[in-house]
Protein backbone atom coordinates (compact mmCIF):
# COMPACT_ATOMS: atom_id res chain seq x y z
CA UNK A 1 0.00 0.00 0.00
CA UNK A 2 1.08 3.56 -0.72
CA UNK A 3 0.30 5.82 2.23
CA UNK A 4 -0.80 9.29 1.11
CA UNK A 5 -1.84 12.66 2.51
CA UNK A 6 -4.36 14.91 0.71
CA UNK A 7 -3.85 18.65 1.23
CA UNK A 8 -6.24 21.28 -0.14
CA UNK A 9 -7.78 24.38 1.44
CA UNK A 10 -11.00 24.01 -0.59
CA UNK A 11 -13.42 21.66 1.26
CA UNK A 12 -15.06 20.33 -1.92
CA UNK A 13 -11.71 19.70 -3.61
CA UNK A 14 -10.42 17.94 -0.49
CA UNK A 15 -13.52 15.78 -0.33
CA UNK A 16 -13.08 14.83 -3.99
CA UNK A 17 -9.50 13.79 -3.32
CA UNK A 18 -10.65 11.63 -0.41
CA UNK A 19 -13.24 9.94 -2.61
CA UNK A 20 -10.79 9.35 -5.45
CA UNK A 21 -8.14 7.96 -3.10
CA UNK A 22 -10.71 5.57 -1.64
CA UNK A 23 -11.33 4.15 -5.12
CA UNK A 24 -7.68 3.25 -5.80
CA UNK A 25 -6.89 -0.17 -4.24
CA UNK A 26 -3.20 0.46 -3.61
CA UNK A 27 -3.65 3.83 -1.86
CA UNK A 28 -4.16 4.30 1.88
CA UNK A 29 -5.28 7.74 3.10
CA UNK A 30 -3.23 8.77 6.14
CA UNK A 31 -4.81 12.22 6.55
CA UNK A 32 -6.88 14.83 4.70
CA UNK A 33 -5.73 18.33 5.65
CA UNK A 34 -6.93 21.84 4.83
CA UNK A 35 -3.45 23.36 5.08
CA UNK A 36 0.19 22.38 4.81
CA UNK A 37 0.74 23.22 8.47
CA UNK A 38 -1.91 20.71 9.55
CA UNK A 39 -0.25 18.01 7.45
CA UNK A 40 3.16 18.28 9.14
CA UNK A 41 2.42 15.85 12.04
CA UNK A 42 1.53 13.13 9.52
CA UNK A 43 4.51 13.44 7.17
CA UNK A 44 6.52 10.66 8.78
CA UNK A 45 3.72 8.20 8.02
CA UNK A 46 3.32 9.15 4.35
CA UNK A 47 4.92 7.92 1.14
CA UNK A 48 3.35 10.62 -1.02
CA UNK A 49 1.31 13.85 -1.04
CA UNK A 50 -1.55 15.06 -3.19
CA UNK A 51 -0.85 18.75 -2.71
CA UNK A 52 -2.70 21.90 -3.78
CA UNK A 53 -0.37 24.75 -4.72
CA UNK A 54 -2.39 27.93 -4.29
CA UNK A 55 -3.18 27.97 -0.54
CA UNK A 56 -3.17 30.82 1.99
CA UNK A 57 -0.39 31.23 4.60
CA UNK A 58 1.92 28.61 3.03
CA UNK A 59 1.64 27.59 -0.62
CA UNK A 60 2.06 23.96 -1.57
CA UNK A 61 5.16 24.84 -3.59
CA UNK A 62 6.83 26.67 -0.67
CA UNK A 63 5.85 23.82 1.64
CA UNK A 64 7.49 21.12 -0.45
CA UNK A 65 10.62 23.26 -0.91
CA UNK A 66 10.90 23.67 2.86
CA UNK A 67 11.20 19.92 3.48
CA UNK A 68 14.76 18.53 3.45
CA UNK A 69 13.56 15.07 2.37
CA UNK A 70 10.05 15.48 1.00
CA UNK A 71 7.78 12.55 0.12
CA UNK A 72 6.80 11.99 -3.49
CA UNK A 73 4.32 14.65 -4.56
CA UNK A 74 1.52 15.04 -7.09
CA UNK A 75 0.45 18.68 -7.35
CA UNK A 76 -3.23 19.53 -7.77
CA UNK A 77 -4.10 23.09 -8.82
CA UNK A 78 -6.35 25.20 -11.01
CA UNK A 79 -3.42 27.23 -12.30
CA UNK A 80 -1.46 25.80 -15.22
CA UNK A 81 1.37 28.33 -14.89
CA UNK A 82 2.74 26.36 -11.92
CA UNK A 83 3.41 23.25 -14.01
CA UNK A 84 7.03 24.02 -14.93
CA UNK A 85 7.91 24.97 -11.36
CA UNK A 86 6.24 21.79 -10.15
CA UNK A 87 8.49 19.58 -12.23
CA UNK A 88 11.53 21.56 -11.07
CA UNK A 89 10.94 20.18 -7.59
CA UNK A 90 10.72 16.64 -9.00
CA UNK A 91 6.95 16.30 -8.77
CA UNK A 92 5.72 12.90 -9.93
CA UNK A 93 2.80 14.51 -11.74
CA UNK A 94 0.66 17.62 -12.04
CA UNK A 95 -3.15 17.46 -12.05
CA UNK A 96 -4.96 20.50 -13.40
CA UNK A 97 -8.34 21.12 -11.75
CA UNK A 98 -10.99 20.08 -12.47
CA UNK A 99 -9.64 16.59 -13.15
CA UNK A 100 -11.54 13.36 -13.65
CA UNK A 101 -11.07 10.11 -11.78
CA UNK A 102 -9.51 8.64 -14.93
CA UNK A 103 -6.85 11.38 -14.89
CA UNK A 104 -6.34 10.88 -11.15
CA UNK A 105 -5.98 7.12 -11.62
CA UNK A 106 -3.35 7.65 -14.33
CA UNK A 107 -1.35 9.87 -11.95
CA UNK A 108 -1.57 7.18 -9.29
CA UNK A 109 -0.09 4.71 -11.76
CA UNK A 110 2.86 7.07 -12.30
CA UNK A 111 3.24 7.38 -8.54
CA UNK A 112 3.36 3.62 -8.06
CA UNK A 113 5.99 3.21 -10.80
CA UNK A 114 8.04 6.05 -9.29
CA UNK A 115 8.05 4.50 -5.82
CA UNK A 116 8.77 1.02 -7.18
CA UNK A 117 11.76 2.40 -9.07
CA UNK A 118 13.04 4.11 -5.92
CA UNK A 119 12.67 0.87 -3.96
CA UNK A 120 14.51 -1.08 -6.67
CA UNK A 121 17.39 1.39 -6.65
CA UNK A 122 17.62 1.14 -2.86
CA UNK A 123 17.73 -2.66 -3.07
CA UNK A 124 20.72 -2.49 -5.40
CA UNK A 125 22.96 -0.83 -2.82
CA UNK A 126 25.95 -2.88 -1.62
CA UNK A 127 24.86 -2.76 2.01
CA UNK A 128 21.10 -3.23 2.62
CA UNK A 129 19.80 -0.05 4.22
CA UNK A 130 16.44 0.83 5.74
CA UNK A 131 15.10 4.35 5.34
CA UNK A 132 12.88 5.95 7.97
CA UNK A 133 11.31 9.39 8.18
CA UNK A 134 11.93 11.22 11.46
CA UNK A 135 11.63 14.93 12.30
CA UNK A 136 11.04 15.79 8.63
CA UNK A 137 14.29 14.09 7.58
CA UNK A 138 15.33 10.63 6.45
CA UNK A 139 17.20 8.34 8.85
CA UNK A 140 19.23 5.58 7.17
CA UNK A 141 19.98 2.39 9.10
CA UNK A 142 22.36 -0.28 7.80
CA UNK A 143 20.76 -3.69 8.32
CA UNK A 144 24.07 -5.36 9.20
CA UNK A 145 24.45 -3.08 12.24
CA UNK A 146 21.10 -3.98 13.83
CA UNK A 147 21.42 -6.05 17.03
CA UNK A 148 17.78 -5.93 18.08
CA UNK A 149 14.68 -3.79 17.73
CA UNK A 150 12.34 -2.91 20.55
CA UNK A 151 8.71 -1.90 20.18
CA UNK A 152 7.94 1.22 22.21
CA UNK A 153 4.34 2.49 22.02
CA UNK A 154 3.89 3.71 18.40
CA UNK A 155 7.65 3.86 17.92
CA UNK A 156 10.51 1.41 17.59
CA UNK A 157 13.97 1.60 19.14
CA UNK A 158 16.67 0.22 16.83
CA UNK A 159 19.70 -0.90 18.82
CA UNK A 160 22.86 -0.88 16.69
CA UNK A 161 26.20 -2.61 17.15
CA UNK A 162 28.28 0.56 16.87
CA UNK A 163 26.05 3.10 18.64
CA UNK A 164 25.12 3.25 22.31
CA UNK A 165 21.93 5.28 21.90
CA UNK A 166 19.15 3.56 19.89
CA UNK A 167 17.60 5.07 16.78
CA UNK A 168 13.97 5.93 17.59
CA UNK A 169 11.48 6.24 14.72
CA UNK A 170 7.73 6.14 14.25
CA UNK A 171 7.20 2.66 12.85
CA UNK A 172 5.85 -0.77 13.81
CA UNK A 173 7.57 -4.10 14.41
CA UNK A 174 5.04 -5.76 12.13
CA UNK A 175 6.05 -3.65 9.14
CA UNK A 176 9.73 -3.84 9.99
CA UNK A 177 9.97 -7.64 10.12
CA UNK A 178 8.51 -7.75 6.60
CA UNK A 179 11.42 -5.63 5.32
CA UNK A 180 14.27 -7.40 7.08
CA UNK A 181 16.18 -10.18 5.25
CA UNK A 182 14.73 -13.68 5.69
CA UNK A 183 16.80 -15.97 7.87
CA UNK A 184 18.74 -13.14 9.54
CA UNK A 185 16.12 -11.77 11.93
CA UNK A 186 13.36 -13.25 14.07
CA UNK A 187 10.57 -11.83 16.16
CA UNK A 188 10.82 -13.46 19.59
CA UNK A 189 8.33 -11.34 21.52
CA UNK A 190 5.55 -8.88 20.78
CA UNK A 191 8.09 -6.19 21.72
CA UNK A 192 11.33 -7.57 20.25
CA UNK A 193 12.98 -8.52 16.97
CA UNK A 194 16.53 -9.87 17.19
CA UNK A 195 19.38 -10.31 14.73
CA UNK A 196 20.12 -14.03 14.87
CA UNK A 197 23.79 -13.45 14.18
CA UNK A 198 24.13 -11.49 17.45
CA UNK A 199 22.89 -14.27 19.76
CA UNK A 200 25.45 -15.06 22.48
CA UNK A 201 23.41 -17.45 24.66
CA UNK A 202 19.87 -18.69 24.08
CA UNK A 203 17.24 -20.91 25.61
CA UNK A 204 13.65 -21.52 24.68
CA UNK A 205 12.51 -18.71 27.03
CA UNK A 206 15.26 -16.07 26.84
CA UNK A 207 18.11 -14.73 24.73
CA UNK A 208 21.31 -12.92 25.63
CA UNK A 209 22.78 -10.94 22.77
CA UNK A 210 26.43 -10.10 22.24
CA UNK A 211 25.86 -6.49 23.32
CA UNK A 212 24.82 -7.74 26.78
CA UNK A 213 21.06 -7.31 26.38
CA UNK A 214 18.93 -10.16 27.77
CA UNK A 215 15.46 -10.45 26.25
CA UNK A 216 12.49 -12.73 26.95
CA UNK A 217 11.01 -15.05 24.35
CA UNK A 218 7.23 -14.62 24.27
CA UNK A 219 5.12 -17.72 24.73
CA UNK A 220 3.54 -17.62 21.27
CA UNK A 221 6.99 -17.22 19.67
CA UNK A 222 8.65 -20.10 21.56
CA UNK A 223 7.76 -22.92 19.14
CA UNK A 224 9.34 -21.14 16.14
CA UNK A 225 12.36 -20.00 18.14
CA UNK A 226 12.79 -23.45 19.66
CA UNK A 227 12.76 -24.97 16.17
CA UNK A 228 15.43 -22.48 15.10
CA UNK A 229 17.63 -23.46 18.07
CA UNK A 230 17.13 -27.16 17.33
CA UNK A 231 18.33 -26.68 13.74
CA UNK A 232 21.40 -24.79 14.95
CA UNK A 233 22.60 -27.68 17.16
Amino acid sequence: MIRVIAIDDEPLALRQLEMYIGKVPFLELVAACSSAARAKPYLEKADALFLDINMPDLSGMDFIKSLPNPPAVIFTTAYSEYAVEGFRVNAVDYLLKPFSFKEFEASCGKLRKHLEMQAALSAQTTEPTLHFKADYRTVNVEVRKIVYVEGWREYIKIHLADTEAPVIVLYSLKHLIEQLPDGQFMRIHRSYIIALGHIAVASRTSVRLDNGATLPVGEIYRPAFGEYLRKCR
